[in-house]
């Protein structure tokens, strides 16, 4: 049975320098986002495209969303399992790559480090990531690889050692397994 989900989004041009798109560079990048509630995001291209690198541009939202959307998979996913998580971070990264007037995303590469209390299993931990991959919208969403390179890190008190797991890869056609 589905169940539909809406989500509504306000895409604003703000960079109207005086003459409109007259010219290709004499119009800004400069938008504004906004979700009904919540606060605007300033959003531009990236700079490579003549954008402002102070502000938000899709590229790296898309990448956001997908590191965002495994994490809160994740979280559940410990959380059932019977992990306990107590930090979580994230160093992703996208590639994209660009040929004659378009591009496309090769890959993204999410690489979260988890921090669990003692006495959680790193094993089990790990297996999480796997199952939050195939449960994450975003990723289920997208026509590239998104490879998950996980560190476990356990926490037996003041001390924190490395439990030696990481480096799973889950590739597209996992995904809907």
């Amino acid at each position: 049975m589905n169940h539909p989900h809406r989500y509504r989004v306000e895409v604003e041009w703000t960079g109207n320098r005086g003459s409109g798109t007259d010219g290709y560079r004499n119009y800004g990048r400069e938008h504004v986002i906004r979700i009904g509630g919540k606060p605007d995001l300033a959003g531009s291209s990236d700079p490579a495209f003549r954008g402002d690198a102070a502000r938000h541009n899709p590229e790296d939202l898309l990448v956001a969303a997908l590191s965002a959307c495994h994490m809160l998979s994740y979280l559940h996913r410990a959380a059932v399992a019977g992990v306990v998580v107590t930090a979580y971070t994230d160093a992703a990264e996208g590639t994209m790559v660009t040929a004659g007037e378009g591009g496309r995303f090769a890959e993204v590469v999410l690489r979260p480090v988890v921090t669990l209390r003692a006495g959680s299993d790193p094993a089990r931990a790990l297996a999480a990531h796997a199952d939050a991959h195939h449960a994450c919208f975003i990723a289920g969403s997208v026509n590239f690889p998104v490879c998950c390179e996980p560190r476990i890190v356990v926490e037996p008190g003041l001390e924190t050692r490395d439990s030696g797991f990481g480096d799973t890869d889950i590739k597209p056609s996992d995904r809907h397994a």
